[in-house]
């Protein structure tokens, strides 16, 4: 693990910007940028077309090391160039920014309340894949809909068994439990989290040290223990379907915690504004993000 690496993840300040969008939100995506599904043709247009868009924000000389902490890359990005470098390589070594891979392969149906993450029965040669490629970490994501203890405890049984499997494999995981924004009792279902999270961490060794993504909570500061959890090497929020103005607002309330937002980062972002526009625009949501990640 690179030492310099770690140190930023663990201690400086500044965000991290989850730009991993996959198959099921590509499309989305560009359609938010202003490239709609009508004007290209099949997958590989479509991927095409996105890593334009990541390539634009991550070569944009607003977006570097003083403010964003570390990029979440989706699988075709690590194997794509940026600027004739490996996109990992050209994070680190070009813009001091520390490269994450998403692993997840996505989300099974809904059972017990929760949805937890399809297999990946390859996931043992990615790693070693991104390991080889200077990816520092990596992150999965799952979805909690109900305050169901039985599939929360599925749900952080799942992230935490293959984030020991990541671990080994000497990377940092980035543990993705989300809440979802719309949850009959999101406070409930936080409250059940929390506790299966802390159970959780006391079976790792006192060496090991995972990241947590989780959804902004709905009481102020109520993941303060994770944060200070000495497993715990960062705590960061997804902006989970909120705007980035309120994301943000509800982010600054909650102390140590600070944001790794994908959507709510690109929001105004469109494939046809000008450089200057572009980078303006961009300029205005890092340092919005970046403030609230502040607290």
């Amino acid at each position: 693990m690179n030492p310099q690496q770690y140190e930023k993840v663990k201690s400086a300040s500044g965000f991290i910007a989850a730009l991993d969008q996959s198959g099921g939100s590509t499309s989305k995506a560009l359609s938010l940028y202003g490239i709609k599904p009508e004007s290209y043709s099949g997958d590989q247009q479509m991927f095409d077309l996105m890593h334009a868009m990541r390539t634009r924000i991550m070569t944009s000389p607003v977006f570097n090391g003083d403010r964003i902490l570390g990029v979440i890359l989706f699988e075709q990005t690590m194997d794509r160039e940026i600027e004739a470098r490996g996109s990992a390589d050209y994070l680190w070594s070009v813009k001091q920014v520390v490269p994450f891979l998403k692993v997840d392969k996505g989300l099974a149906d809904e059972a017990n309340g929760v949805q937890v993450m399809k297999p990946m029965p390859n996931l043992d040669s990615l790693l070693a894949r991104a390991k080889g490629k200077g990816v520092f970490g990596t992150k999965m994501r799952s979805v909690v809909k109900h305050a169901e203890a039985g599939g929360i405890e599925d749900v952080v049984n799942q992230q935490f068994t293959i984030g020991k499997q990541i671990l080994a494999a000497g990377l940092i995981p980035i543990l993705e439990p989300e809440v979802d924004i719309h949850a009959p009792d999101k406070p409930g279902a936080e409250r059940l989290l929390k506790a299966a999270i802390l159970g959780h961490l006391d079976t790792l060794g006192p060496e090991q040290q995972v990241m947590l993504k989780l959804t902004i909570p709905t009481v102020d500061d109520f993941f303060a223990d994770l944060v200070a959890h000495p497993n715990v090497l960062r705590v960061v929020a997804l902006s989970g379907g909120y705007s980035r103005e309120e994301a943000n607002t509800l982010l600054a309330r909650n102390h140590g915690v600070i944001a790794s937002f994908s959507r709510a980062l690109t929001e105004g972002l469109t494939a046809q504004q000008s450089e200057e526009a572009f980078n303006r625009a961009l300029d205005a949501s890092i340092a919005s993000i970046y403030h609230a990640s502040g607290t």
